[in-house]
């Protein structure tokens, strides 16, 4: 089975871990070209509970977001790393510009973020908290950054 999912088996997936007791956790990003602060981060987050569920953002989400010279690389290509580490149990690409109908079609048990997120500007938050859910903030690894990275690789 691929562990790169439409919304709607992943909201079938969540149903059947909830019935089972299981814990689900939901993080987002672009994770456009990875680093160890993102593997660190995704570690983190799936210490949180059992399963770990990451929504990407589409490449139209990232060109919204982060100007037409991104994403580096296509978002299938990014869903297919992110699948292939052992923290993360399930991708979704969502074309919003926000997770939050992600978010709120999934209704996880934890909702994580980078501590470089506001606890009351993480998106989200209020659909995760209104079912009795919780919020996490983990720390962001200093010094790896995908802007960092491209940064040193454009000519100067």
């Amino acid at each position: 089975m691929s562990r790169i999912l439409p919304l709607s088996d992943a909201v079938a997936l969540v149903e059947r871990l909830r019935h089972q007791g299981r814990t689900v956790v939901v993080t987002n990003g672009v994770f456009d070209v990875l680093h160890p602060g993102h593997v660190r981060y995704l570690s983190e987050a799936r210490r949180h509970g059992d399963v770990l569920i990451v929504g990407l953002n589409s490449d139209a989400s990232v060109r919204r977001l982060k100007g037409p010279a991104r994403p580096v690389n296509p978002e299938l290509e990014r869903a297919e790393v992110l699948a292939a580490l052992s923290a993360v149990d399930a991708v979704v690409v969502f074309d919003e510009d926000t997770p939050l109908d992600l978010i709120a079609a999934l209704q996880p048990d934890v909702l994580v973020k980078g501590a470089d997120w506001a606890h009351d500007a993480i998106v989200g938050r209020e659909v995760v908290e209104a079912r009795g859910g919780k919020v996490v903030r983990v720390p962001v690894a200093d010094g790896h950054s995908t802007s960092s990275i491209l940064d040193r690789l454009r000519p100067r």
